[in-house]
C-alpha cells in the first residue's frame, strides 16, 4: 500500500513535465512563425467548438480554427488552431505567420511575444512547483518512513 505513497506524486509530476513540455514547444512554434518573416494572406475555411466535462456545472468550450494559406513557393497548407479569435468567420482572409521549413505550424494569432513569454514563464513556474512539490513529498515519505509505513 505505500507504494501509492510513491507512485501517486511521481504520476502527477510526470503529467506536469509533460505538460510543461508541450507548452514550451508551443510556444517556440509560435515564436518561430513570427520571427520568420513570412507573412501570407490565409483564409479561414472552418470554425468549430470541442467542449470537455463531466456534467453541466464544469464544461469547458474551446474554439478552433481551420486555416489555408499558399506559401511563397507556391504550396497549399491547412492547418488547425486552437482558441483563436472569436470575431473570426469561415471565409474571413487573415495575416498567417509561418517558417518556412515547416508552414504546416503556422499561426493566425496576433504577434505577441510578450504575452506569449510570460504565460510560458508562469506556466513553467507552476510545473516547476508542482514537480519539486512531488519530488520533496517522495523524499520525505522515504526519509521519515523509511521506506514504510510504522
Amino acid at each position: 500500500m505505500e507504494f501509492l505513497f510513491y507512485v501517486i506524486p511521481m504520476l502527477i509530476g510526470g503529467v506536469a513535465l509533460f505538460i510543461g513540455y508541450r507548452v514550451l514547444g508551443r510556444s517556440l512554434q509560435l515564436r518561430r512563425a513570427w520571427s520568420s518573416g513570412l507573412v501570407a494572406q490565409g483564409r479561414c475555411v472552418r470554425t468549430y467548438t470541442t467542449t470537455h466535462g463531466y456534467d453541466d456545472n464544469r464544461v469547458s468550450t474551446t474554439l478552433h480554427h481551420v486555416y489555408e494559406f499558399t506559401t511563397a513557393d507556391g504550396r497549399s497548407v491547412r492547418f488547425e488552431e486552437p482558441g483563436g479569435s472569436a470575431l473570426t468567420v469561415e471565409g474571413d482572409v487573415v495575416p498567417v505567420r509561418y517558417a518556412a521549413e515547416r508552414p504546416e505550424h503556422a499561426t493566425a494569432q496576433a504577434v505577441r511575444p510578450g504575452l506569449n513569454a510570460a504565460t510560458t514563464a508562469a506556466t513553467l513556474v507552476f510545473v516547476g512547483v508542482m514537480v519539486v512539490f512531488c519530488l520533496f513529498f517522495v523524499t520525505t515519505f522515504a526519509t521519515e518512513f523509511g521506506g514504510g509505513m510504522p
